[in-house]
């Protein structure tokens, strides 16, 4: 080692390994300049993630007294819906024939009966059956296994008959009667579900009562002829236009707001609008009509599996978009397979009740799902343990999107307005549910049938009303803001690669510039005067 001459010149002699440790990291301290350099172009940016660009929505852009001015809107029209339909007619019309029994084979006696005027306005008829007793005891009486046997003959309008089901051939079908005191509860005895004739001679006979009657001893039994009521007919017929029409409106206004920006460029909830749109379409039934035309049970089978699906796109939505938020590689084996086999297990089992139901009462009127209670109790099962894993499935979602994203400016406003507009519409649907058919709901009326408490269009106007208002709402919240210039109106769509830095009252979209600028800036970038 060796010293210069000079005092203050600071240089000394090294080692050999001393001075190449030196150069090895002066090099590596001219790499990091470079990296530094170029950092605020390697940092993710908007322009680096574009299949997750989004075209900018409505949401982003309102404020609180807009928000407020759209949910008012929404119960306005909702509230309008359920107004009319209290206001409107009986959904059923009823009729009774009652016979008083005095005889001791009155058990045995052949009832029968001339239904009054039909028209396919009627839509379908039920024939049900009421039995009353002199049984005086607190006993609950249970008859398990009698038959029932049904004829009928069907009258034109010239007043000639046509035989539907033969007294040769009649059908014997077994019911469950179960009694207290002195009334009994109702059954169904047989079900038309399209009229062709005006007018039906109905025989109805009953076997196996002999003992319960010499026992208890039947006082009277009386038929109710139920069926839509006319009026409420035209009144569905009209308002399933206008849903129609409605919707048809919206769906181009939606397709027409999106047209100059490229598909890859809409935002997930647009995306899905643009499904639920057509599906809330044919959800209203365009053919719904050709079921007062065509003596047909596919029509009816159709318009059950339109409403299910509707419906079952609608759950797969809820689960895509609380899971896409905050995930933004959606590959169909990972992402979309799980969610299908819970909602197409749960389209499946709809499916196939509604069609089997409407198959076998069109082909034989005295069918009931209650007959086949083995299929109808696995059925009941699947439905019940596929709505838990969805419910379940559900909720998980929703949770870690907001432990993850509610802190993250314009996902918590999306997170927010869709869970609250959500919960409106459960909400509303489980309080319409119990109304219509009481606490036990998967218990006795699990398949849709006429039930007693249906007394106005309220109920069907709440679903319809509901519904077609729930896209409406969404699809101009998710619709582009106004006045917004097309290459400037793209935000992110990836939760990783949100504006951390702004808040919600800030400028959406900032100077090309700004936007270059990486999430994770070191402090040496910082501004200095």
């Amino acid at each position: 080692m060796a010293k210069v001459d000079g005092v203050g010149l600071g240089y000394s002699y090294h080692l050999p390994s001393a001075g190449w440790s030196l150069r090895i990291r002066n090099t590596l301290s001219q790499f990091s300049d470079l990296f530094s350099e170029f950092n605020r172009y390697i940092a993710p940016a908007y322009h680096h993630d574009r299949c997750e660009r989004s075209v900018q929505m409505r949401l982003y852009t309102m404020h609180k007294r807009e928000f407020v001015m759209v949910f008012l809107a929404f119960f306005a029209c909702f509230g309008l819906a359920v107004f009319i339909g209290l206001a409107g007619p009986p959904i059923t019309s009823t009729s009774e024939h009652k016979f008083n029994l005095s005889s001791n084979d009155a058990a045995n006696t052949p009832f029968n009966m001339h239904s009054p005027a039909m028209s396919t306005y009627n839509q379908q008829l039920w024939v049900i059956a009421k039995i009353t007793t002199k049984n005086i005891n607190e006993v609950i009486v249970e008859v398990k296994g009698f038959n029932i046997s049904v004829s009928i003959d069907g009258l034109q309008g010239g007043h000639s008959s046509v035989t539907i089901l033969p007294k040769s051939n009649a059908h014997n079908r077994p019911r469950h009667l179960r009694c207290e005191q002195l009334t009994c509860d109702e059954f169904i005895v047989m079900h038309l579900g399209f009229l062709n004739y005006v007018h039906y001679n109905i025989t109805v006979q009953f076997q196996g009562l002999e003992t319960f009657h010499r026992s208890y001893i039947i006082q009277d039994v009386t038929f109710y002829f139920k069926s839509y009521n006319p009026a409420f007919t035209q009144i569905e017929i009209w308002f399933r236009f206008i849903f129609l029409l409605t919707t048809f409106i919206v769906t181009c206004w939606f397709g027409h707001s999106l047209r100059k920006y490229a598909v890859h460029d809409w935002s997930t909830e647009q995306k899905w609008m643009s499904v639920l749109l057509p599906l809330l379409l044919l959800y209203n039934d365009p053919i719904f009509p050709m079921m007062f035309i065509v003596n047909s049970w596919v029509s009816g089978m159709l318009d059950a599996v339109l409403q299910a699906t509707f419906l079952c796109a609608l759950l797969l939505f809820w689960l895509c978009i609380y899971h896409g938020l905050r995930q933004n590689e959606r590959r169909i084996l990972t992402f979309y397979l799980p969610k299908l086999i819970i909602v197409g297990s749960l389209w499946l089992a709809a499916v196939i009740m509604a069609s089997l139901q409407k198959y076998n009462e069109f082909r034989d009127p005295t069918y009931s799902y209650k007959l086949d209670t083995s299929n109808f109790y696995g059925f009941k099962v699947f439905f019940c343990i596929v709505c838990g894993v969805y419910l379940t499935y559900l909720l998980c979602l929703i949770l870690r999107a907001y432990s993850e994203l509610r802190s993250m400016p314009y996902f918590d406003m999306r997170l927010k307005f869709l869970t609250l507009l959500m919960l409106i519409v459960l909400s509303i649907s489980f309080t319409v549910t119990v109304l219509r058919f009481g606490v036990g709901a998967l218990e006795d009326n699990f398949v849709a049938e006429l039930s007693t408490t249906y007394k106005n269009s309220a109920e069907f106007m709440s679903f319809y009303g509901l519904l077609n208002f729930y896209l409406y709402t969404m699809a101009y919240v998710y619709s582009p803001a106004t006045g917004a210039v097309f290459e400037s109106t793209i935000t992110k769509d990836n939760p990783a690669f949100s504006m951390i830095n702004d808040s919600d009252e800030d400028v959406i979209y900032g100077s090309d510039e700004e936007s270059r600028r990486p999430l994770n800036r070191c402090q040496n970038d910082d501004d200095s005067d």
